[in-house]
């Protein structure tokens, strides 16, 4: 086993900036929420300083939706109301995370300047009258924001209550309109260098597509069928990049204005339409919303993952949850309310995945407007509820918790991620749509998550010498430098699974040549030549990876959707099924390498000529390992090829035993050990003979700690 070190941010492309630590070393975990005061008059101001005082809130979000009042009209400003609002808020200890308004402009501004308002994929000028409506590619709406930025930043910049600024608000516009046109041509110009280099790129010899003209490319429109895949693709990642654009005028401005507060934008998870990869470095603080559906028995370990995933954008510092419903949300068809301790849960959970901070959305529930059915941390009924009791409550324990500040998590094991992959492998007129790439990130995590294993997330380019196993779901796009990065991972001993319909395409989405995965079919010792999308009848698969329903050896799983047609291959990368020792080098490595072995192969009744074809391979190479997962298993087979991958590379819980289901989830988190129970039984949890004190409760535990239903337990081996 390798010596491994916690992530940290490369400080060689990471500048030192002002960090979470700025605001949490002097006010411990951050608690609060959006605060909109411009809803409610200066008497619900009081009582809300009053209240929040009360629950320990110490940090709250302002701004995010004042524009049309801190500008009524062009070039006016009015900052008197928050004048007051931000005096208020530091009187009662109250920190602020000020926020550009730029995330919904003014109705005078698509009035007066339609231009600025974003044009959909028909055509269609969207209209103001809801948030969000501008074109990221409009110089107006650019200028516009670049002006109230400055002039916030300028007015309180020495305000002692912002501790914290906040650009704009969950950043994923998308515009087709002409002036986007012209903002495509000059990124695609700079990526390309040339329109032949445009037309080789995207391929343009198919359907008489080749451009002459730079004015003729325009972004992907309503046509009469399907769109270029490059195309589409690259307007993706424009996108992203016009966004992220908009992001750094205004983050830029602050900067210049004050270099000792750190910035921040709110992430939502694995959105579609950003790379937050490509964002990561430009945030001094990484802040997520997450809205897990409680009526989905799901969402708590896909909640898991996104937290490992903000934890690793930030090079594993500590992250902010931005927002998160207290109870109900109101955009879901039926918006099934979480009780507090669920909310409870949710929370501390973020905590034990590196969260610094929890923040909801909102403070005081609106009584007017679009959200006025959203929950918030003081409801329409007011303090004497049991939401809002839930609120108080979750204030105590997270002051409670202010050991946990700081706290960094160690990672043995990563995912891999990609968004232009992402992009791609979704894209029109593939093999299947059943095949949605971060349902499976989800499904691979969650047989990690079940067993108390810390991930991180990662790119396929990304340094992996910390870890000991790498598991990459979906690859559809690789590079020729991360296909040669997964490679030196495993002739450096480290162990990587490869899920199906892996390393297809080339960065331009154009398919590589050969069998697949096609640059690393030898590493994984098998090859396939076909994607088979399969019929209602689907097809069985054996293993001794599982058992029949007779506890008998092997036993069959049922594919319903996907299954790809592979071989295995000799170790030197001949057709072969035996399993013979190879010659020195024979994958590259410099090692001795095997032929792989099938440990999940088609039934004897499969479809399509598939009688015993190999469905899942592992190959030893060197001191290294390699799988390939060549079907959509369900997800007990999955979960059982997991398993077997975990105990065969030695990965340890965070219990320090063997990774096994252990009926919580457990988390640890510097010298800190979370245990969650997300079901409605009490769940007792061996522990070692070391007596630990739980920091929420400061109850003592040895040899075993019974968890409560829906609770929690910090647990520590210092004295309370």
């Amino acid at each position: 086993m390798t010596d491994h070190k916690s992530r940290a941010p490369d400080a060689t492309t990471r500048p030192m900036r002002p960090a979470l630590s700025t605001l949490t070393d002097e006010l411990g975990l951050l608690y609060g929420g959006d605060y909109n005061p411009e809803q409610w008059d200066r008497e619900t101001w009081l009582e809300d300083a009053r209240l929040m005082q009360a629950a320990g809130v110490n940090l709250v979000t302002v701004g995010v939706f004042s524009w049309a009042l801190l500008e009524p009209r062009p070039g006016e400003r009015s900052f008197g109301w928050l004048d007051e609002v931000l005096d208020l808020l530091h009187a009662h200890g109250i920190a602020v995370d000020l926020a550009t308004p730029t995330a919904s402009p003014p109705p005078w501004m698509g009035h007066l300047y339609p231009e600025t308002l974003p044009v959909d994929r028909d055509g269609v000028r969207l209209t103001y009258g809801s948030r969000n409506q501008f074109s990221p590619s409009s110089e107006v709406y650019r200028g516009f924001a670049r002006d109230i930025t400055r002039d916030l930043v300028d007015r309180y910049v020495e305000h002692p209550a912002v501790r914290m600024w906040h650009v704009g608000n969950e950043l994923g516009q998308v515009c087709h309109s002409d002036a986007t046109a012209l903002a495509f041509r000059t990124w695609l110009d700079e990526r390309y260098g040339s329109l032949d280099g445009l037309n080789e790129a995207w391929g343009t010899t198919f359907w008489s597509q080749r451009y002459s003209r730079w004015d003729e490319v325009v972004p992907p429109r309503r046509a009469p069928y399907l769109i270029n895949p490059t195309q589409e693709l690259d307007f993706r990642r424009f996108t992203s990049d016009a966004l992220r654009a908009v992001y750094r005028e205004q983050c830029d401005i602050i900067r210049e204005l004050d270099p000792r507060r750190p910035v921040t934008t709110n992430f939502m998870g694995f959105f579609p339409l950003v790379d937050y990869w490509s964002w990561a470095q430009d945030l001094d603080v990484v802040s997520d919303d997450a809205y897990p559906d409680p009526g989905d028995p799901t969402s708590l370990a896909s909640a898991a993952l996104t937290q490992d995933l903000m934890r690793s954008l930030g090079g594993g510092a500590p992250w902010l949850l931005m927002e998160q419903a207290v109870s109900a949300v109101n955009w879901r068809d039926h918006n099934v309310p979480k009780t507090p301790a669920r909310m409870r849960l949710e929370s501390l959970q973020a905590v034990a995945h590196g969260a610094d901070g929890i923040c909801f959305f909102q403070w005081r529930a609106s009584r007017a407007g679009a959200e006025r059915f959203h929950s918030a941390m003081l409801p329409h009924a007011g303090a004497d509820t049991d939401v809002h009791r839930g609120v108080v409550g979750l204030g105590a324990d997270l002051a409670r918790l202010r050991p946990v500040v700081g706290g960094r998590s160690r990672a043995t094991v990563a995912i891999t991620f990609d968004w232009s992959s992402w992009w791609a492998a979704e894209g029109e007129a593939g093999p299947t749509r059943r095949l949605r790439v971060v349902d499976e990130v989800r499904r691979w995590h969650r047989a990690l998550w079940e067993r108390g294993v810390a991930v991180d997330l990662v790119r396929p380019g990304d340094a992996l010498g910390e870890y000991d196993l790498v598991l990459a779901p979906n690859l559809y796009l690789l590079d020729e430098p991360d296909a040669a990065n997964l490679r030196a991972f495993v002739a450096g001993g480290g162990t990587l699974v490869l899920g199906p319909f892996s390393d297809v395409a080339t960065r331009d989405a154009h398919v590589r040549p050969g069998r697949f995965p096609v640059q690393l079919a030898d590493l994984v010792g098998a090859s396939g030549e076909e994607w088979l999308p399969l019929d209602d009848d689907g097809l069985d698969v054996v293993s001794d990876l599982w058992a029949g329903p007779d506890g008998v050896l092997p036993g069959i799983a049922h594919v319903d959707s996907y299954v790809e047609r592979l071989r295995l291959d000799g170790a030197d990368g001949t057709d072969g099924t035996e399993g013979t020792q190879a010659a020195d080098g024979a994958d590259g490595s410099g090692t001795t390498a095997e032929a792989a072995e099938a440990v999940v192969v088609a039934s004897s009744s499969a479809p399509a000529g598939l009688s015993g074809a190999p469905v899942v391979v592992r190959r030893r190479s060197g001191a290294g390992r390699a799988w390939y997962v060549g079907a959509l298993l369900p997800d007990a087979a999955l979960d059982a090829v997991l398993a077997e991958v975990l105990r065969e590379s030695g990965t340890l819980s965070a219990l320090g035993t063997p990774a096994a289901r252990l009926g919580v989830e457990a988390v640890r988190r510097g010298d800190l050990l979370f245990l969650l129970n997300h079901t409605g039984s009490p769940v007792s949890v061996p522990v070692g003979s070391t007596p630990l004190t739980d920091l929420l409760t400061s109850a003592v535990h040895s040899g075993s700690a019974v968890v409560p239903p829906v609770d929690v337990l910090v647990l520590t081996e210092r004295p309370s």
